[in-house]
């Protein structure tokens, strides 16, 4: 077996009170952050492993659970373990609601997509008439029933996002915001078109480890965390129109935000 090339990963040091699963899980880690093993790449097999350090299989394996644990790697079956991607989509806090881009027919999700260079799909979707349970109901101005809107979105074929937003039934019921496509720039441009300018969101962002359903739905790795937006867009009048209840996967997303100095 070749040996692996020199200066990529260092050898053990016998006198730490650190484990030795834990030093090569390190020197892997070392490794990933200083781009010599590059997104996406297959990292050295168990067996090369195994030589390099003159230790067992399954201390080796116990090394790749604490990488996959942090989300910085992903095992194929019969492939081997792989470097996870970078966060591809950046969402810019400032620009993503523009109104620029419902005018020229483009949702956010759309808008970013491009940016990424990324293929974006929505599907998994249902729109539906329910009650509101009482924290969507008090952000909504204490409304009884809403349409609710579900989707999960996709780049490039891979799980990213899953959102329901809900509307006032008074307001969104028998409007195209009613039909699962409702048309170029989405549901915002549809309510401004219905006489709802928007003119503010609020939003709450927390990051936490993820339901089973979430980790199902969204098909995360071990150890990947999500991302949990909830955004209520108000019009001009103060009329809070909707609220978009999001989990994002963490591993797919970097925030980003301009605040003023003042």
């Amino acid at each position: 077996m070749s040996p692996l090339p020199s200066g990529v990963l260092g050898a053990l040091d016998p006198t730490s009170d650190r484990a030795v699963f834990r030093q090569i899980a390190d020197q892997l880690r070392a490794a990933i952050d200083k781009g010599r093993f590059k997104e996406g790449e297959k990292l050295p097999s168990e067996a090369e492993l195994v030589d390099h350090y003159g230790v067992s299989r399954m201390t080796v394996r116990n090394s790749f659970s604490v990488l996959q644990g942090e989300g910085l790697v992903h095992s194929e079956h019969g492939r081997g373990v792989f470097v996870r991607p970078r966060p591809p989509v950046r969402r810019l806090a400032s620009d993503r609601f523009a109104r620029r881009h419902r005018e020229q027919g483009k949702s956010a999700f759309i808008v970013e997509a491009d940016a990424a260079g990324s293929r974006p799909e929505v599907d998994s979707l249902e729109v539906k008439e329910e009650r509101a349970t009482p924290d969507i109901s008090a952000r909504l101005g204490s409304v009884r029933r809403v349409l609710a809107r579900r989707r999960r979105y996709l780049l490039d074929g891979r799980p990213v996002e899953f959102a329901t937003s809900y509307l006032p039934l008074d307001l969104a019921r028998d409007t195209p915001i009613a039909q699962p496509n409702p048309g170029p720039g989405g549901i915002y441009a549809r309510l401004e078109e219905l006489g709802h300018r928007l003119d503010h969101f609020e939003e709450e962002i927390k990051a936490r480890m993820p339901s089973p359903a979430e980790t199902k739905t969204l098909r995360l790795a071990s150890g990947v965390p999500v991302i949990h937006l909830i955004r209520t867009a108000f019009d001009t009048e103060g009329r809070a129109v909707e609220v978009c209840d999001t989990v994002m996967a963490a591993d797919a997303y970097v925030l980003s935000y301009q605040l003023p100095a003042t």
